[in-house]
């Protein structure tokens, strides 16, 4: 599956992870709109869930600071879709919830769209990746094997009525 990274460039450039896998050629990253492709965004406005029905070769997600990240900002072409109840690792926002960063997007992007291995060499590059793995590993293996966005809205709403 091809990775793409929308780059806002308006976050601390030393903990930008889409900058850090683009470094190691595991994203591509684009500068504007019109230069990043057509394929399933990720985007927390969306109003259908990520579901495994979602299957697609190209994957994009916007990294821009969370300040910054009002509906507006997604204006990007392509299939929008919300990932459902996560829980982020990153040292920024660890613990608190649907504050991902972009690898963390994408990861769990890429299991619940059935590709784990792709997943885990994304957060093999950062320190707290196996946690974030650890901390989801429930809500991302449910989710994974869900038929579409109705059955991972269900499971995600067990999650938020806890």
């Amino acid at each position: 599956m091809d990775l793409h990274a929308r780059y806002a460039g308006d976050d601390d450039p030393q903990k930008c992870t889409a900058r850090k896998l683009a470094r190691f050629d595991l994203v591509d990253l684009h500068r504007s709109d019109r230069e990043t492709p057509y394929g399933v965004v990720l985007n927390p406005h969306a109003e259908r869930a990520l579901s495994p029905a979602d299957a697609t070769d190209t994957l994009v997600a916007l990294d821009c600071s969370w300040e910054s990240a009002g509906e507006a900002r997604f204006s990007l072409p392509g299939e929008h879709r919300a990932l459902p109840y996560l829980v982020a690792a990153n040292p920024v926002n660890f613990g608190r919830p649907m504050q991902l960063t972009t690898v963390e997007a994408l990861a769990a992007a890429l299991i619940v769209l059935g590709d784990r291995p792709h997943a885990e060499r994304l957060l093999a590059k950062f320190t707290w990746g196996e946690t974030f793995l650890e901390l989801n590993d429930e809500p991302l293996r449910r989710y994974a094997d869900c038929a579409d966005s109705e059955a991972v809205v269900a499971v995600q709403s067990e999650y938020l009525d806890r």
